[in-house]
């Protein structure tokens, strides 16, 4: 199982120790990858345990499916689909949930995926190919002021009017087809740059976001796993920059957060309507020596939470 894993899966033992894992329970990790996380989960379970597993990624399901075990099923589908997902294999509560978001290292290295500026390539960027327009397609239509907003918001790119102009004047000449020719038209745009960071970092990340709606799945995924989280289960989300982690804080901060009741009221403190989910410890980043073994860690942020209500 292990030898087919083709990348360095960020904060294994981190993630798999922070489910707390029960050699019984049932375990859903909700983006497969190249499966670092669920083979660790695996080795951990017993036999009466059960692993649950999601992709939207066709190539990272069929890589799965070559996994000859009982206890493991994977399912191609998006992490919004859980509750569907889960219903439809007669499960309604799990012991623990782990999302581990953004792009994997396969779909990076990948050059016809579209995800990186490192090599020319066909643009596409969807995490699931089987279905919507790829970027290129969505470049040669989007609205002006609509692609500067989503490269500012989704990027965080401080010259995204720039960029947009200049993608929207260079398609009417030539049809944006291939990350190189989109690298190219960025590193014109882009004056300025942090050291060491590609003038194209920004405005790829954002596209992608856009494209696979990275962010409004991860909101519509989230309160799907305090439903389907037993009393005492776990939630364990690894992102990978700012726009990501903040939703998943202010998330369980919100239902870590007990029901507001009018000052002065007359009642028990065990009568206080409890928050559905409480912080187990700070957030992780990668260490010292994961970062020497895996430099694409740099940006990881790690948060865990446990069921505290009645589930």
């Amino acid at each position: 199982m292990n030898e087919s894993l083709s990348h360095t899966t960020v904060l294994l033992s981190e993630a798999v120790d922070a489910l707390s894992i029960k050699p019984a329970g049932i375990y859903v990790d909700c983006t497969f990858g190249r499966g670092g996380h669920s083979a660790r989960i695996l080795e951990q379970l017993g036999a009466e345990g059960r692993l649950i597993v999601l992709d939207k990624d066709m190539t990272a399901v069929e890589h799965g499916r070559l996994w000859d075990d009982g206890r493991f099923k994977i399912v191609h589908s998006g992490f919004t689909c859980l509750t569907d997902v889960l219903g439809a294999l007669g499960v309604t509560k799990v012991d623990g949930i782990l999302l581990d978001l953004g792009v994997s290292s396969p779909q990076l290295d990948e050059a016809a995926r579209g995800f990186s500026f490192r090599f020319d390539a066909p643009l596409d960027m969807r995490m699931d190919t089987s279905r919507g327009c790829t970027a290129a397609e969505w470049l040669a239509v989007v609205d002006e002021r609509l692609l500067m907003e989503v490269i500012r918001d989704y990027g965080e790119e401080r010259f995204a009017k720039q960029i947009a102009r200049a993608i929207v004047e260079a398609r009417q000449s030539q049809v944006i087809q291939t990350t190189g020719q989109l690298v190219e038209l960025l590193g014109k745009t882009v004056r300025t740059r942090e050291p060491g960071k590609n003038p194209a970092t920004r405005t790829f990340q954002a596209i992608r976001i856009y494209l696979n709606q990275e962010l409004e799945e991860l909101e519509s995924v989230l309160p799907q796993c305090v439903t389907h989280l037993k009393a005492g289960g776990r939630l364990v989300v690894i992102s990978f920059h700012s726009l990501e982690d903040r939703i998943v804080k202010h998330f369980i901060r919100q239902m870590n957060d007990a029901d507001t009741l009018p000052r002065n009221v007359p009642i028990r403190a065990s009568e206080v309507p409890q928050g559905k989910l409480k912080m187990v410890g700070r957030a992780i980043k990668a260490g010292c020596d994961e970062l020497q073994i895996n430099p694409r860690a740099r940006s990881a942020m790690m948060r865990v939470a446990e069921r505290s209500d009645v589930a």
